[in-house]
């Protein structure tokens, strides 16, 4: 396979639960999806596309391409099977690359072996057909290969993405419980809201959910945060391919490489950002610490001078005329701890690099969750008529608290735990004095 001049799958890969909201985006962006899972969408494309996807994306987390797919039954088989692809013509003999897997094999006793056993079949392929090894390790600054073996099932795949979209750099400082950047980008399409009415998030926590509101809002591409992706390593990058257009320069007569094709891409999507009659996207909390933890990230994610930061019980957040979101992620009394297991069985590529790393989530101190709970339906019920209200938990019995009748829920996954996005239709009168179902 030539990455740079063939056509191939492309294997978008999500947290649970955000594959719907995958597949809306790469139809909005003209794709036709090949076939979909709980955490993966296909699409087909060649060079360009697998650019746009890792530039374009919000709620993905790495676009994947298939080199091998097989069976296998133990490490020897690994061994040759990995060894059989053409690495010398992906990855430079000088080069540097990663290797992670999801595995669950009934051979394999030390799942650290695959990636291992992956890392020399590689390096020795390499030396064997150019006479030089590169280096690999854990840092995501080179090439990327992933491994996926489930009982006898065994997909290899280079990772065009390396470091996965959901980490889009402006998250200085997570504080508690923080939102993964896709999550809530996901959160902010499922809401329906239209990037041109207002935004509101009371208890605000790091940010999140607002900065994504805000990125959304003035048509940020999310990876143009990204200094490096694992295509930047494969071999040929810099090289020109003849034929190949870019920009409007004398390029255009004598090919571009990938590199130039790349810095075009991100220039035109910067120069379709949205710059003027912004909606208001307000983040609030009753901490002056979190707020401004919140005001830094957002500095950091180049939204700042689009949004409004207050301290403040989410109660007494100052709502602009509707319609508009309320988004509101208050404590479930769950908790992530770094590395959380995962059944490997529901995995994709991404899910197995991207096990959740968010601190304790801790109740608001001085109020039982229940009551919290009561509050915000309170709230939404006296304040926020002619809004949609959304709130993200992982605690159905506490959501019940709220009082409030929903109109959809939404299944999400935070890490292992289930959750649900709950959106209520907040009309004037008894409508929003309906029990929960």
């Amino acid at each position: 396979m030539n990455l740079w001049k063939d056509t191939y799958p492309l294997i978008v890969s999500c947290a649970r639960g955000l594959a719907p909201l995958t597949a809306q985006e790469l139809t909005r962006l003209g794709y036709k999806i090949i076939d979909s899972t709980e955490n993966t969408v296909v699409v087909r494309g060649g060079m360009r596309d697998m650019m746009t996807l890792n530039l374009q994306l919000r709620t993905a987390h790495r676009v994947l391409v298939p080199l091998l797919r097989t069976t296998c039954g133990n490490l020897r088989y690994l061994y040759n099977d990995v060894y059989s692809i053409d690495w010398e013509n992906l990855i430079d003999v000088d080069g540097y690359f990663t290797v992670n897997s999801v595995v669950r094999n009934e051979t394999v006793r030390d799942t650290r072996m695959p990636s291992l056993t992956t890392k020399d079949a590689i390096v020795d392929r390499i030396r064997d057909k150019r006479g030089g090894r590169p280096d690999s390790g854990r840092e995501t600054y080179g090439a990327a290969v992933f491994v996926y073996w489930i009982n006898s099932e065994l997909i290899i795949y280079i990772d065009t993405t390396g470091e996965p979209l959901s980490k889009r750099g402006y998250r200085k400082n997570p504080g508690v419980a923080p939102m993964q950047e896709t999550l809530a980008a996901g959160c902010v399409l499922a809401s329906g809201w239209d990037g041109n009415s207002p935004f509101v998030v009371p208890m605000c926590g790091s940010g999140t959910p607002a900065i994504e509101a805000a990125l959304y809002a003035i048509n940020r591409a999310p990876g143009s945060f990204k200094s490096h992706f694992g295509f930047m390593a494969i071999k040929g990058y810099r090289r020109m391919i003849p034929g190949e257009k870019a920009g409007v320069s004398v390029r255009q007569r004598f090919g571009a490489t990938p590199e130039q094709i790349w810095k075009d891409m991100v220039a035109v999507a910067r120069q379709q950002e949205r710059r003027e009659n912004l909606p208001p996207i307000i983040a609030t909390d009753v901490s002056e610490d979190v707020v401004e933890t919140a005001h830094l990230n957002a500095i950091a994610a180049g939204v700042a001078e689009y949004m409004t930061f207050g301290t403040c019980d989410f109660a007494d957040t100052r709502l602009p005329p509707p319609p508009g979101v309320i988004f509101m992620n208050p404590p479930y009394g769950e908790r992530l701890t770094a590395g959380a297991a995962v059944d490997a069985a529901d995995l994709t590529a991404d899910a197995a690099v991207d096990a959740p790393d968010a601190p304790a989530e801790e109740p608001v101190p001085g109020e039982p969750l229940d009551e919290l709970y009561g509050r915000i339906g309170d709230f939404l019920k006296q304040k926020g008529a002619g809004y949609t209200g959304c709130v993200f938990t992982g605690n159905m019995e506490l959501s019940r608290r709220i009082g409030l009748r929903s109109s959809r829920r939404i299944t999400f996954y935070n890490g292992p735990i289930e959750c649900r996005l709950i959106v209520f239709d907040l009309y004037e009168g008894d409508k929003t004095c309906a029990p929960s179902p």
